[in-house]
Order: C-alpha cells, then structure tokens, then sequence
C-alpha cells in the first residue's frame, strides 16, 4: 500500500499544499478554496467570450477558463483578454484548456495566466492500440513527449504563468493504457510523467487534476496521487471536479459526492462543479460546497481508536451480517421473518424512508422500508450543536429509550440510544435501527460497549457524530465494529459476525452535504442502507446518491459533458431530448460528448455514446467502439434508440416494470 494520502482518517487536517500563484489569485497554501468555470462560447466569437467570462465573474467565478482548440483560437485569447481586463476584470485570471495542440499552448501562455494540458493526448492521439513496449520504447515515448512538453515550461517559468495537469480517465494515451491499464494507478502514472518533466526544468507552479466521470475512479486517483506525491516530497495543489457530472439534481449530486468525499479528508485547493447546463449555474453549486469546509479545524482522532482495515485506494465494499426488517406494502406485514427485506450481507444497499414520505412516482423507485421515529423528538429536542443540553429532555429521552416499542407491521422502529449506562440490559426488537449518539470523550470505548449490547439482528447508524462529524463518526463505527468481529473470530471462530450499518443523517438537511457524506462513506464501502430524514425527499436523495457512486442503479443512467467551446451540437437540448427518449431504461447507461476529447475513453464506462465529431456530425458508440459514423444530429437521436434495439436493451416505455434495485452493484 502506498504512503497514507491522509495522517489520520478518523482526525481531521487540510493538506498543506505547496502556493501557486494564477495571476492575483493564489491557489494552494492557506488560501481559501478556489471557485472556476468554463465559457462555453465559441473562442473565436471575442465580444461573445468577453461577455461570458464577465458574467462568470460576477457569478463569483475566481478562475474562468477558455477553450482553445487550435491555433487561431489561441490568438484570440490575446484580445479577450485585453477587452475582459478592460470591462474591469483585470484581477481575475484567465485559464487556456488545450487538447492534442502543443502549437496553441505555446500561443496561449503567452496571453492568459495559466494553461491546462491534458497529460493524455497532449502528445498523442488515443488509436485504443495494443501492443507491448519494452524499456526502451517506453523510455523513447518519453523522450517524444518531453520535445513537445518542455518548450512550454520553459516559456512559462519565464513568463510566471501557472500550467495545470489535468489527467482524465476517459483519455489516457495508449502508452500508459498498454502498461498500466484504464486505472486510477495509470491516471497517476500519466501526470507523473509530466510532472517530473517539469521539475526537470525547475518549474513547480503546477496544479494537478484527476477527473472521471465515475466518483470512485476520480476519488481513488486523488487519493492515490496525494501518496504518490508526498512519497515523491511534493504537494502540488489540487483542482478538484467530476468530469461529465450531467444536469440537474444527477449532476449536483455526482460532484458533491466525489468532490465533498476529498473535502472532508482535507484535500483540494480549488473545484469546478462540471454541468451541462449554463456555466454559471456552476457557481452557487461550487460555493455551497466550499463554504461546508471553510470553517473546519484541525483534530485528531479520540484516543483509543482500532486501526481501519479497508483499502482507502481500492473499492471494496464492508460485508456485514443480514438484518431481516418489513417490507412497505400491506401485504407483507404479516409475513415471517425469512421473507421479509434482507439488508447487508453484501447485498445492494437499501433505502429507508420516513413512514411519512409522499408516495413517488409510478416511474421511479419506491423505499424498500419506512421508518416509523418514535422517540426522535426526544433526540431532536437537545440536537443543536453547542448548544446547552436540556437535563429535562435527556432524562425524557432516556426513560423513552428504557422501553423500546416492538416494531410495527410493514415498519421499522427508530430508536435513539444514549451511549453509556443506558444501554445495559436493554433488549432490542429484531429488524429495528438504532441510532447512537457519540460520547466526545470516550467515543471508541463507548461505541464499542454500544456494539456489544445490541444484538446483529438491528441495524445500527449513528444520530449525533459530536465533534467528529458524520464522515469519521461512521468511520470510527465500522473500525469499532470490525475490531469485534476480530475478537469474537479470535475467541472462538465462526462466531464472529459485523454489524449492518445504516448511513444515517437525521439532522442534516443540506442535500449538497448530505451527498458529500453518504456518497464519500459509500465510495468507503461503508452503508448497508440510507436513511435521510432530513432531506426534501429522502427516497429520491437516496437513490440519487446512490446510482451517482454507482453502488445502486435504478434508473437510466447518464454521462453529459458540460458545454465549452469545442462542442458541435446544442449539448443542453440534445441531452434533454435523449433523457426524454431513454429516462425508463433501468440500468443503461447513455455518453453524451460535445467532442471527441474525452469521447472515446468515456464509452468505455458507457453502454452507448452519443459523441460530436464534427460540425453538426455525430459519431455513435456501443462502449469504445464507433458504430455509426458522421450522423446528421436529426439522424443521430433516431439512430441511437436503432442501436439500443439492436442490442436488445430496448423496452417501450411502460410496458415492463423494472424490478427495484436491478443493476450492478
């Protein structure tokens, strides 16, 4: 395993980053975290580009970056520059984002304060080609791309401008697919070998990226990297994004799930919230997120904490024992125990809702259980953080708590459980969820004598996560947990059995946080089921949070670029038009790409992509392979349900009811 990316998981310490100045904008060090978007204009429309980058300023947009997909785009940046310092923007940066043509990054550091490569066709040209390089060839490839890449570090140091390293998992080059294959390790090994480039010539004003469509691909790369370079004794800051995160609630979710699962290890300097929808839309997205972290101090963890035992690089999920709890229709509340819902086990997570939840859609997902919270309110009453605890409402609470209702029919029962002496000699109810409260000063040794008393048969989550907060609270959890099942396995093998743990946040009624936390443990391998009481509606945020970390599917499922210069068609209209199409297809997964820069390498994760390959052409994909080439836009949407068809994933709209839960896991 490599050097930790993090000191201590179950703590908390923002990264110290190394300064890197972008203009009057410092990204890094102590600076606070930096907001960016991305014009979508064409960048050889001047007054058009100018006017949208004054409108992403004044959305709060701190960095605004601009395509430049050839060299005339490039010269252009030189008098949008001009006229946006001239609108009075002259303190806000402006960033060149450039594919495949080192000619036009050499003209476009020579006109805005800081230039994106991407380390994957910078150089090359993805040809999804197989062979073996040997030592010589590899090191031959290497030398290939230090001819093209060094000019351009070269000219920036001399010019302070700022480069940024923007690895992406859907077009890594073949030399680095071919040794170190379509992986967060290759997404790594592709910025290093820039990265050391750059050093070569003592330039350190990098900023490094690892975007992926898909969370735990992009989280595990960042982790990844942040080891690789301190293990290296460097620690350039981060641009943190989720790369084609789509529209609407799917989008905002997708970003504040990957992006909100670093911010709480302390990682990132700077994020962009990648929507297909207007730019500035990104902003308020971004800042919500931002503005979570700002405030955080440094802690370290309890005394007493168990090591953990989960691989912070590679997904696995937690395999607990199976809680049997009611089903939610009538006609199964009087069944027994072995037909009623199975939750852990490795099975796919569940949904929990309240039993007041409105019923959803005939379309969309129904919870697997409600909730029924019989003595929430006596936890509600004394939940504010920091503030004077009611001594009444704690003594009413725990007298509720010292009789615990037996479950009701097509039900379960909440019960909130005080750590400490309460919790001896209770007898709690098969199938029920209990929620614990942390004890701040004893919360490892509290939290085990908790597991010790409540049977394998509950569900287990956690109310009040006090100074730890949700994240390293349900850490700490299943690190708890699991050193008891070491125990019990050491004593007397076989007995040993984990806890089902349900992802609680019965207070948290900030959906992008709430995204950020679940989405974060579940990208762990830490949630057997999702119980958020305090969202608008719980059942959708769940099931949400859940396809967007790829953990449940329950719906078609989307990967949408946001627009930006280089897109050949109406991304917004076209993603719309093809949701409207396919939204019923459960567990189909559609690309679509405003151009080919990501394109190939993102059909790899998709069931079919929907790609512009040029002025009003489309190119067609069944995963990476092109199907149907140079498609008029009006043939291309027709086409695409063909090919469905043709691979008999089709269904006409409400003729077949998808069974809940249908999907990978």
């Amino acid at each position: 395993m490599p050097v930790s990316y993090v000191s201590d998981r179950l703590g908390y310490v923002r990264r110290a980053s190394r300064p890197v100045m972008v203009g009057r904008v410092q990204v890094g060090g102590t600076a606070d975290l930096v907001l960016q978007s991305m014009c979508t204009t064409k960048t050889t429309n001047i007054d058009a580009t100018i006017r949208q980058s004054c409108v992403l300023a004044d959305a709060g947009c701190q960095i605004v970056r601009i395509t430049a997909p050839g060299l005339a785009d490039a010269q252009c940046l030189k008098r949008i520059r001009e006229g946006f310092s001239a609108a009075g923007y002259r303190d806000v940066p402006l960033a060149a984002d450039i594919h495949f043509m080192p000619v036009a990054a050499m003209e476009a550091i020579e006109h805005v304060e800081k230039v994106r490569i991407n380390p994957g066709n910078f150089v090359d040209k993805k040809r999804f080609a197989v062979r073996d390089y040997s030592d010589a060839e590899y090191q031959e490839e290497l030398e290939r791309v230090a001819a093209r890449f060094l000019p351009l570090v070269r000219r920036a140091k001399i010019l302070g401008r700022a480069l940024r390293i923007g690895t992406n998992h859907g077009s890594l080059s073949d030399r680095i697919m071919n040794r170190f294959g379509d992986s967060p390790a290759g997404m790594v090994e592709s910025a290093m070998e820039f990265i050391l480039l750059a050093e070569s010539e003592g330039y350190h004003d990098l900023i490094i990226s690892m975007k992926s469509s898909n969370p735990k691909i992009m989280v595990s790369a960042y982790r990844l990297l942040v080891a690789r370079l301190a293990a290296h004794g460097q620690a350039y800051p981060l641009h943190l994004g989720v790369t084609e995160a789509g529209d609407g609630e799917d989008g905002r979710v997708k970003s504040a799930a990957g992006i909100g699962a670093l911010l709480e290890d302390g990682l990132g300097d700077t994020i962009r919230v990648s929507l297909t929808e207007p730019p500035e839309f990104e902003i308020p997205v971004a800042r919500a997120l931002a503005q979570r972290y700002r405030t955080w101090q440094s802690f370290r963890a309890p005394a007493g904490c168990p090591a953990e035992t989960l691989d912070p690089y590679t997904f696995r999920r937690r395999v607990a024992g199976i809680v049997r709890v009611a089903r939610p229709r009538p006609s199964d509340a009087a069944a027994p125990a072995e037909d009623r819902l199975a939750v852990g086990g490795g099975l796919l997570p569940r949904v929990l809702a309240p039993h007041h939840s409105p019923a959803p859609p005939a379309a969309e997902p129904q919870a697997d259980a409600l909730v029924q919270d019989h003595h929430l309110w006596a936890l509600r009453a004394h939940s504010i953080p920091g503030a004077e605890r009611c001594q009444k409402n704690i003594k009413s609470q725990q007298a509720a708590s010292a009789h615990i209702p037996v479950p009701v029919p097509g039900q379960i029962t909440l019960i909130d459980t005080r750590l400490g002496s309460c919790m001896a000699g209770q007898e709690f109810a098969a199938g029920s969820l209990i929620l614990l409260r942390l004890d701040d000063a004893n919360a490892p040794q509290a939290l085990a004598s908790a597991l010790a008393a409540i049977p394998e048969s509950c569900l287990v989550g956690i109310a009040e996560p006090g100074l730890l907060g949700e994240t390293r609270a349900y850490r700490l959890l299943a690190a708890v947990d699991e050193q008891s099942f070491r125990d019990a396995e050491a004593r007397h093998p076989g007995s040993g059995v984990r806890h089902a743990l349900c992802v609680a946040l019965p207070f948290q009624q900030d959906e992008l946080a709430i995204s950020a936390i679940a989405g974060g443990l579940l990208i762990d391998g830490i949630g057997d089921c999702l119980y958020l009481p305090g969202a608008k509606d719980p059942r959708r945020l769940a099931f949400t949070i859940l396809q967007a970390v790829k953990a449940r599917i329950t719906r078609a499922d989307y990967v949408a670029c946001p627009s930006c210069g280089r897109t050949q068609f109406d991304l917004m209209e076209v993603t719309a038009h093809i949701k409207a199409a396919t939204s019923h297809l459960d567990g189909v997964t559609i690309a679509i790409m405003g151009c080919i820069v990501n394109g190939p390498g993102e059909m790899a994760d998709a069931d079919f992509g929907y790609v512009g390959s040029g002025p009003g052409k489309i190119d067609l994909y069944r995963r990476k392979d092109v199907v149907r080439r140079g498609l008029s836009a009006e043939r291309a949407r027709d086409e695409l349900i063909v090919l469905i068809k043709e691979s008999g994933l089709w269904r006409e709209p409400g003729l077949v009811e998808a069974p809940v839960g249908a999907g990978p896991a």
